[in-house]
């Protein structure tokens, strides 16, 4: 099975700043502020949810193809995905245009003030889901509006079950959107905050939009995911990390974990622990696509981690 993973790509510049905001921010001065943070710390990684979602996939042995569109800068990217062994045949280069951006500053209080330029990714609907060929399943994740729209209505149109991730998304739809989307979508996965925020949109009950899908995936942290079906609701405990360094792209990793169950026709309760380690496994490191194991290794991991193996 393929799946292809509609969504962004984009670096990540991640710098550090060794004080507190808030010590150089005068509240009565809100309204005039202007403030410079010295970031002595910084490091630029590869992101994006296509970019991350397609890597996590790959590790699992998943056959991952993405689609995004992407700017003139994409060189050293795109020889990272060669290396990976990902597919860049849906990878649209806009030559007037860069690469998406994200500029995160962290405080000592991880307090983060972040700029995002969405660059190339503005034309995600240049990309069309019927382009590509053999493709079992799809993703819908962040990217431009106008593509995020046009690609889950292609993925009906053709038969193609896929999931719905609107993420940090979320925001530029207003509630009929949202309700269209659940009508196309096979599944929906949401943080906790991202499905009050739906409710809050739609004016819809839990219930209701469960009703919508064949499964609704709810990540609630370190409480686990729980993942709610026409007939079952599974709560998924949360793998334990040995070590909490960066949250950064773990929805992404679950995602794929996600992807990778469905594919192989797992069922939820197998299907909700693969992703859960597999946001485990990317917060022990730094960057969103630094992590990495054999298949042998993971299935060692899945069975020290719940006791149990598939």
């Amino acid at each position: 099975m393929t799946a292809l993973i509609c969504g962004s790509y984009a670096y990540d510049h991640i710098m550090v700043f060794h004080d507190h905001f808030k010590n150089h921010i005068l509240p009565d001065k809100i309204h005039i502020l202007n403030v410079s943070f010295l970031v002595p710390d910084m490091r630029r990684e590869f992101g994006g949810c296509a970019g991350n979602i397609a890597y996590n996939l790959k590790l699992l042995g998943g056959d991952a193809l993405p689609m995004a569109t992407v700017g003139r800068d994409f060189e050293p990217y795109a020889s990272w995905m060669d290396k990976c062994g990902i597919k860049r045949d849906y990878i649209k280069v806009i030559d007037d245009a860069y690469t998406g951006q994200a500029f995160i500053t962290t405080d000592q209080d991880d307090n983060q003030i972040t700029a995002f330029h969405p660059g190339a990714m503005s034309f995600s609907h240049h990309n069309k889901v019927a382009d590509a060929e053999n493709v079992s399943i799809g993703i819908v994740s962040p990217d431009g509006k106008e593509g995020m729209i046009e690609h889950a209505q292609q993925f009906q149109e053709a038969g193609i079950p896929f999931i719905f991730d609107p993420g940090q998304g979320m925001p530029m739809f207003n509630g009929d959107e949202l309700i269209t989307f659940l009508q196309q979508a096979t599944y929906l996965t949401v943080n906790d905050y991202e499905m009050q925020m739906l409710l809050d949109k739609t004016g819809m009950t839990p219930a209701e939009v469960a009703n919508h899908v064949k499964a609704l995936i709810v990540t609630l942290g370190a409480e686990g995911s729980e993942i709610v079906t026409k007939t079952d609701t599974f709560l998924i405990p949360a793998a334990k990390a040995e070590a909490l360094n960066d949250p950064t792209g773990c929805g992404d990793a679950f995602r794929g974990g996600l992807l990778y169950g469905i594919m192989n026709d797992l069922d939820w309760q197998i299907t909700g622990r693969i992703a859960s380690l597999m946001g485990c496994l990317k917060i022990e490191q730094y960057g969103t696509q630094n992590h990495s194991f054999s298949m042998d290794q993971f299935k060692q991991a899945f069975k020290e981690h719940f006791n149990m193996s598939f």
